[in-house]
């Protein structure tokens, strides 16, 4: 209870303690997504505290008559379970699939959460993306019910497409995520059972949270290991148990912007940049033109040769390699060297296995 009233205002005029529609959005913020649930008593406590009059059997009458009509809400005097319908005071929550608070929201603000879901899907694991589902369902129902307005048949023609073969998420399980993103935000010490794809075993360790990075299908925590001090990446999907500790994490002043270039989710050659001389098609050179490369990028159309020529600084590391061997024929490296020679052995394998 003490969560969703830590949130109220702390001071109403008389004024504004004597307004019906002032007093109805505060209740509203009052109330909790099921299967949370608040008591009549507690809400009406809570109103009281800010300043509003109101009887407990008025309360009572406002929440089963008009709020319950406009907003979804759920009162345990429905529910299926008898001994719930049967508690007194009634108690009160938003329907699940519904955000907690005042559930309005914009055409704007749904279109933009439509977009948002189409692109997350490929990208968070189905544990965390259920986090948002609240938000996506009342964009759906946002835009559903807008019928005969312009923004009627948005759901059936927006869609959002992955930037080549993406694959599916890797499963979290909610209690997992949830004990995980605890720990990183408390900075507290996680205890988890964790299985280690590289000895087939499950292993009880205790993990000094970092923080978490999201890399394609999976979501990584970067932690320590009990009194070491290397850091190390953690696949949710592989973490069996996990408990939240009472001790602090050792944090050691982790900067993750300063770690992540030298990390080893994309392990570098070396820890600078090389220039990049390469031709490119035509089809490929408007690609970039549009979506450039690197910012220093420059495409040159080369003089008597009808050739097109690409300047650009990339990082040394396996990412670039893998970029720029997907490109196939689309493209010749020139420079550096040791590239052109990798890309130039990678084929010749490639060549034998399918012969």
């Amino acid at each position: 209870m003490e969560e969703f009233v830590a949130a109220m205002p702390h001071s109403t005029s008389l004024e504004s303690a004597r307004d019906p529609l002032l007093r109805n959005l505060i209740l509203l913020r009052m109330i909790p997504r099921y299967p949370s649930s608040i008591s009549t008593i507690e809400l009406h406590e809570a109103l009281a505290r800010e300043g509003f009059e109101i009887s407990l059997r008025s309360l009572q009458r406002d929440l089963d008559g008009k709020l319950s009509q406009h907003f979804d809400l759920l009162c345990s005097k429905d529910d299926p379970d008898p001994a719930i319908a049967g508690l007194r005071p009634y108690r009160w929550s938003y329907q699940p699939h519904v955000r907690p608070g005042l559930p309005l929201m914009s055409a704007a603000e749904a279109m933009a959460f439509q977009l948002c879901e189409g692109h997350l899907r490929h990208l968070l694991p189905p544990g965390v993306l259920g986090q948002l589902e609240p938000h996506f369902a009342e964009a759906r129902q946002t835009l559903n019910k807008r019928e005969g307005s312009r923004h009627a048949h948005w759901l059936d023609r927006v869609r959002s497409l992955p930037n080549g073969k993406a694959l599916l998420p890797a499963v979290v399980a909610p209690d997992i995520w949830e004990k995980v993103a605890t720990a990183v935000l408390e900075q507290r010490q996680l205890q988890v059972d964790y299985f280690s794809r590289a000895k087939g075993e499950v292993k009880t360790m205790t993990l000094h949270p970092k923080g978490l990075v999201s890399r394609g299908p999976t979501t990584y925590l970067i932690a320590s290991v009990g009194d070491y001090t290397d850091i190390r990446h953690f696949a949710l999907h592989r973490i069996q148990k996990a408990g939240v500790l009472n001790a602090p994490s050792r944090d050691c002043e982790f900067d993750i912007d300063t770690y992540l270039p030298m990390a080893a989710f994309t392990p570098r050659k070396s820890t600078g940049m090389v220039n990049l001389v390469a031709d490119v098609d035509s089809r490929l050179a408007q690609t970039l033109q549009e979506t450039p490369l690197s910012k220093d990028q420059r495409l040159e159309l080369l003089e008597g040769t009808g050739s097109i020529q690409l300047n650009a600084q990339l990082p040394d590391d396996l990412e670039s390699f893998w970029w720029l061997y997907s490109l196939g024929d689309n493209i010749r490296v020139r420079h550096p060297t040791a590239l052109r020679m990798a890309i130039l052995e990678r084929n010749k394998r490639v060549i034998s296995l399918y012969r």
